[in-house]
């Protein structure tokens, strides 16, 4: 049972508490007692002053003949006016032999207090035991003639004694019961904070794959639980995104992969039943099994880059110059733009120094040329490095029919292809510009799609730039 969080809580938190009202309580008791203890002592005391000032007035020489002072401790009127029926008075001699006591003692006589003498004439305080209970007793020598004389002046214990009993239960009774209160209060409150988890947490078994069901959406909380609902609706909403982008690709790869296998099936059965006896038939087979192969490998290796691109947080970076990359994919692509006759340029305007992965940074700049070739029939293509304050920015500029605006939005999507009828014509499997943005993203960098002024295209991928060296 303990397991559970909410008997956690309330455990701790009632034991916690009870400790701290059973401590208070135990203060307070011994507060208590000790408040009463010292006014009984302050009563004993204050009759024990009468005495001795009635026995030494400050007018009065000590010690000498026909001193007033001890016949005034040991009148039994004296007594009897300092008595009370909680104070018991008695009058010894110095050696113990007793002179006088109050008629309200009966009986009763408190013992000789050892410790009492003329070098130690007190007051001293002591607890002493009688047949009818425990008396608190105040000691006193007084130095009188014609004999030193001790007044014992008591205090009975037992209603005292009573008070602090029914205190003391009084006390444990209301620790008992707030003790009891709290631990209630403690499994209320626990259940109070555990209950919308576990709430959540029964929403959250029941949505499974069910990204559309939020278990937080419908929480009007602001405080700690309310949060973490909609943290669990933020990363529902980012789970069902990926997931979507998940069946979309899925869906996406069986549709581009099915036509290549399709052709290369068809033509591997036109080769064992045809590919013996025709020579046109068994090249033009082998050709298209070449050709769709070549595809194939193109949408695996993209496909291949496109997953190391998702992985970017471990990718090992390097400082390198932009600009070289892009002049190296620009030499790169030199011959097939001559064979359509485009001028491909590269102007370089700074090194354009990044952190980042080479060969990514590479498939970068190559598959934007390479795209802007593809697509471009005459004119030119040029790229460009250049610094704009802190970002290094790549742009990549044609003279093609450039995208119309309606699709400008699903270019950089897996498989889009902006032209389906120019598709069959221009090669390609459709990933490029997906690779390029996850690319960029995994760099920190952003790639956007512009109208070129006069028309064309223009691609911009802006990087944010590496910091600068003590050489530089």
């Amino acid at each position: 049972m303990f397991a559970s969080l909410k008997w956690r809580i309330a455990a701790a938190y009632a034991l916690l508490l009870a400790l701290a009202i059973a401590a208070a309580g135990v203060v307070i008791v011994l507060r208590f007692e000790a408040i009463l203890y010292a006014n009984a002592q302050t009563r004993v005391d204050q009759t024990m002053r009468e005495i001795a000032r009635a026995a030494l007035p400050p007018t009065n020489p000590l010690l000498q003949a026909g001193d007033r002072g001890y016949d005034t401790v040991v009148n039994s009127q004296n007594i009897a006016r300092w008595e009370s029926p909680t104070t018991f008075v008695q009058i010894d001699a110095g050696d113990g032999a007793l002179l006088n006591r109050s008629s309200n003692f009966g009986g009763e006589r408190f013992p000789r207090n050892p410790q009492l003498s003329a070098a130690h004439p007190g007051p001293l305080y002591r607890t002493v035991r009688l047949a009818r209970g425990d008396y608190l007793v105040e000691d006193r020598y007084l130095p009188l003639a014609p004999v030193p004389v001790v007044a014992h002046v008591g205090e009975p214990l037992d209603a005292l004694q009573r008070t602090f009993a029914e205190t003391r239960s009084a006390i444990v009774l209301i620790v008992l019961g707030a003790i009891v209160a709290l631990v209630l209060l403690s499994i209320l409150l626990a259940a109070q904070i555990t209950e919308p988890i576990n709430q959540l947490a029964t929403a959250m078994r029941r949505t499974g794959t069910d990204f559309a069901r939020r278990p937080g959406r419908r929480s009007s909380r602001r405080d700690e639980i309310g949060q973490l609902s909609a943290s669990f609706d933020d990363l529902l909403d980012r789970l069902g995104e990926a997931f979507a982008r998940e069946r979309q690709f899925i869906s996406d790869a069986s549709h581009e992969l099915k036509t290549p296998l399709t052709s290369i099936d068809a033509n591997a059965q036109m080769l064992l039943r045809w590919g013996d006896r025709d020579e046109a038939i068994r090249t033009e087979s082998l050709e298209t099994i070449v050709r769709e192969s070549g595809s194939l490998a193109g949408m695996v290796d993209g496909m291949l880059t496109l997953a190391k691109a998702d992985r970017g947080d471990a990718l090992p970076k390097e400082r390198i110059a932009l600009a070289g990359i892009a002049e190296e994919a620009v030499r790169s692509a030199m011959r097939r733009a001559k064979e359509k006759g485009l001028a491909l340029r590269f102007e370089r305007e700074d090194d354009g120094f990044v952190d980042g992965e080479p060969h990514l940074l590479r498939q970068l700049a190559g598959n934007l040329i390479d795209n802007a070739v593809k697509f471009t029939d005459a004119g030119e293509v040029v790229a460009t490095v250049a610094r704009d304050g802190s970002d290094v920015v790549l742009r990549v500029r044609d003279t093609g029919p450039g995208v119309p605006e309606g699709e400008r939005a699903q270019i950089f999507e897996r498989f889009y292809r902006a032209d389906p009828a120019r598709s069959r014509v221009v090669p390609g499997t459709g990933l490029g510009l997906a690779i390029v943005r996850s690319i960029a993203r995994v760099h920190g960098a952003a790639v956007t799609f512009e109208e070129a002024p006069g028309g064309g295209s223009l691609f911009v991928a802006r990087f944010p730039a590496a910091p600068l060296t003590e050489s530089q």
